[in-house]
């Protein structure tokens, strides 16, 4: 179980120079195609499970597992049976 506070989780995306902090709910078996972003983002997963591919290596992220994604790195994301959520922050978003 996440132990930490949205309010936690924002606190410390500040002080690491993120200026964005959002919640993203996923749907059941949701499934992103290869992409960019125009902003840097780190996310911590709160509830069900993704899986997370950059540069060809495929991550399984559940509850309380936290990952990172650079400013125009392309990646996919793929969401379980029961959808996620996760806590987003971003910096530099345009």
């Amino acid at each position: 179980m996440n132990a930490k506070t949205f309010d936690e989780f924002a606190a410390e995306a500040r002080a690491a120079g993120f200026d964005e902090m959002l919640e993203r709910r996923w749907a059941p078996d949701t499934n992103l195609d290869t992409h960019t972003h125009d902003f840097d983002a780190r996310g911590l997963v709160t509830q069900g499970d993704m899986w997370l591919t950059c540069d060809g290596v495929t991550r399984h992220l559940s509850e309380g597992d936290t990952f990172a994604v650079a400013r125009q790195a392309p990646h996919s994301e793929r969401y379980g049976p029961q959808g996620a959520t996760y806590w987003a922050a971003r910096r530099g978003a345009r």
